[in-house]
């Protein structure tokens, strides 16, 4: 089974699933999101012929949850038998070649929320956060539907303020393509329990001082509905074929 986390703005991907069952965070022993485009429930069913569960929403650390609670969504797909995690997000996108409107599959990402889901755990391996394999699958899926697909890495910080344009200048000194406020310790954990994982991040709005445009939370939601098409299409063509 297939979990797939969907983040702000990206609830419609849920409506291309035949629902079988639903049940609330709550129900699950999981905190509620309290963000706007995070719905907070678990959607069983099947994309396809795939059988998926949807994360549909997650808790952040800016709403004052620590690693493990922000995580402990991903421990409960895989208790519910979920081998593989498909993790999306929205994000600003700080590479001038991917504009916005357009979706990004993470190669890697900089955990810059100096925290972990791990603190008292064993050491994990993260040379290979993102499956190459299963990315590999959804490049040429992409490329054989036209759809524009940019790979690049994701800087994932605490929030929940927006970056200043100075703290952009240094993600991008550092590497980053993207930069948001989740994903980074979901992947942590889901490998840590032998998940394999592959994430998409929806570009939504230029980063700061990029543009001189203001950042607005619900511009990144009214994106992310316009571009989940492009990932319905995407994840159907993919996984019928894997």
């Amino acid at each position: 089974m297939i979990g797939m986390v969907l983040g702000s703005g990206l609830g419609p991907l849920a409506e291309a699933v035949v629902v079988e069952r639903e049940v609330p965070f709550s129900d699950a022993g999981l905190p509620a999101s309290t963000v706007p485009g995070h719905a907070g429930k678990f959607v069983f069913g099947s994309l396809g012929s795939t059988p998926v569960v949807l994360m549909k929403g997650r808790v952040h650390l800016y709403e004052g949850h620590p690693a493990r609670a922000v995580t402990s969504g991903i421990r409960w797909m895989a208790e519910q038998g979920v081998e593989r995690l498909i993790l999306t997000n929205a994000a600003g996108t700080l590479n001038p070649d991917f504009p916005p409107g357009t979706w990004m599959m993470l190669s890697d990402h900089l955990n810059l929320t100096a925290t972990s889901p791990l603190e008292g755990a064993d050491f994990i391996d993260m040379s290979t956060a993102y499956d190459p394999d299963w990315r590999g699958l959804f490049r040429q899926a992409a490329a054989d539907s036209r759809m524009a697909l940019h790979e690049g890495v994701y800087a994932g910080l605490r929030g929940p303020q927006y970056e200043t344009p100075a703290e952009i200048r240094m993600l991008r000194t550092l590497g980053a393509d993207a930069v948001g406020m989740s994903t980074v310790l979901e992947t942590i954990q889901a490998r840590s329990l032998g998940l394999k994982v592959c994430a998409f991040s929806c570009l939504t709005n230029w980063a700061a001082g990029i543009t001189a445009a203001p950042l607005d939370h619900h511009e990144v939601l009214e994106t992310g509905k316009q571009a989940a098409d492009a990932m319905i299409r995407l994840l159907k063509r993919t996984l019928a074929g894997d």
